[in-house]
């Protein structure tokens, strides 16, 4: 038997392999297919083990292999029936003559990484990792944590792990326990410049500067005033979730701005942001200064 697992979500991945193996009651072998050597390919999948009838072995990255990969379709064909075989590539050459063999006679399973438009998946996946471990998690408690940190699984996977040990789940735990991921704080701080909040501009650009670079912020808030154009520009046909990858949520947060500011709003944003761009590329200023003003030239508008 040949499983093949492609994808670049790891998580779906590792959970995938840890099953197989849960139902394997033989031998498992890990191979690093990357510097596996022609010669050992007879032993991995003609030989036989001494201590078991059956064996499970996984290979890594046999892709990434090129003496062998191009040459593991001519040797699939021996595979011992006592031997399940799979191979883990994350990101296979789909245009190989080895992959589309293995297509048609491989058991294939492809994972990808969820995206902003997934949130709803991740809340139902969360609340129904939580009630795994015995957490209750409610709708509300699983939105606000997709908020702070996203649709990556491992994220969400080890923030369930830390409200496993709180007793009470509401917004000031999740609040306390879990941090938010740098896009929440961006948006936070582009939508306290959007209020005219020049108070909580200057007090969140404190806390972000300890940690964030100022180069990457710039380009963060640049890309909320995007989001920002779209939702104004877009028309009543248009679906600008799918179309930009733009979370429901944002969306909502960003539409009584959108409706206030008008084309010629969006336009002198992106406009500060560009300035903004070629002064701190310039080195005319302190990048903080900068990105300072920038956000309080955008709550005269």
């Amino acid at each position: 038997m040949i499983t093949l697992l492609s994808g670049d979500n790891s998580f779906e991945i590792n959970r995938a392999i840890k099953q197989t193996e849960a139902d394997f009651s033989g031998e498992t072998e890990r191979v690093d297919g990357e510097s596996l050597e022609l010669r050992q390919l007879p032993d991995l999948l003609m030989g036989v083990s001494l201590f078991s009838d059956k064996r499970l072995v996984i290979i890594r990255d046999l892709s990434a292999n090129k003496l062998i990969w191009p040459e593991l379709s001519t040797w699939l064909a021996r595979l011992s029936d006592d031997i399940h075989l799979v191979l883990v590539e994350p990101k296979p050459d789909k245009r190989t003559t080895t992959y589309k063999e293995l297509k048609k006679i491989a058991e294939v399973h492809e994972f990808n990484q969820w995206e902003l438009r997934d949130a709803a998946k991740a809340e139902t996946w969360l609340i129904a990792e939580a009630k795994q471990i015995g957490v209750k998690l409610d709708f509300a408690s699983a939105k606000l944590i997709v908020r702070r940190i996203g649709v990556d699984q491992w994220q969400l996977y080890n923030a369930i792990q830390k409200l496993a040990s709180v007793d009470v789940i509401d917004q000031a735990t999740i609040e306390a326990v879990i941090d938010a991921n740098p896009t929440e704080n961006v948006f936070n701080l582009f939508e306290a410049a959007l209020k005219g909040d020049r108070a909580r501009i200057a007090d969140m650009l404190k806390v972000i500067e300890q940690t964030e670079d100022p180069f990457r912020l710039l380009a963060l808030l640049t890309g909320q005033a995007f989001q920002l154009a779209a939702v104004i520009t877009a028309g009543p046909n248009d679906d600008i979730v799918k179309d930009f990858g733009i979370h429901p949520y944002a969306i909502s947060r960003l539409e009584s701005s959108a409706r206030k500011l008008g084309r010629g709003g969006a336009r002198k944003i992106i406009n500060i942001f560009a300035v903004s761009d070629d002064d701190i590329k310039l080195s005319r200023a302190d990048p903080w200064l900068l990105i300072e003003r920038s956000l309080q030239q955008i709550t005269a508008i």
